[in-house]
């Protein structure tokens, strides 16, 4: 269980972020993050779980456009053509991830937590990289249900989603 970020989190997502963990260690694999809307939560609780947190190897917080590209490596062109929030970028995050780490499964996500201005607010994509392995995308369309609850249930997806990887 989560320590600092418990009081925070919905039960279902920390109990989701406990099996994560657990099926991470149990296989051995090391995990990566690459994270923009959520600002660095998905890393943070994952680490957060005494006993288990070693099997996260690192986190990229990539907020900007020019964080996304010196960081992970993403041609600026594509972020400037596709848009800093679309399938490509999210699927560059997370093989970015894969390529500046030790990690075998990476998760990317990137969104418009909101308020967006002329973006769709609660839009959120996804991609999990596995090494050697395939790259899964997952688009989100949250709505207008405020910057907490995005990130809440991007990170609820983001587990899922790493859940299902380690599965495979």
């Amino acid at each position: 269980m989560a320590e600092t970020l418990d009081p925070a989190l919905p039960p279902e997502v920390q109990d989701r972020a406990d099996k994560v963990l657990e099926l991470a260690s149990d296989k051995e694999l090391y995990l990566a993050t690459a994270e923009s809307c959520t600002g660095g939560l998905l890393a943070a609780l994952l680490t957060d779980v005494p006993g288990c947190s070693h099997v996260f190897e690192r986190g990229f917080v990539v907020y900007s456009k020019d964080a996304k590209c010196d960081l992970l490596d993403i041609a600026r062109h594509k972020v400037d053509s596709c848009g800093a929030v679309s399938k490509e970028i999210a699927i560059e995050m997370a093989l970015g991830a894969l390529r500046r780490s030790q990690a075998d499964i990476a998760l990317s996500i990137t969104g418009f937590a909101g308020p967006a201005g002329d973006e769709e607010e609660g839009l959120v994509h996804f991609a999990c990289a596995i090494r050697d392995g395939k790259t899964f995308h997952r688009e989100e369309h949250f709505g207008p249900i405020g910057r907490q609850r995005v990130r809440l249930e991007a990170l609820n997806t983001a587990l899922q989603m790493l859940e299902q990887a380690l599965r495979a």
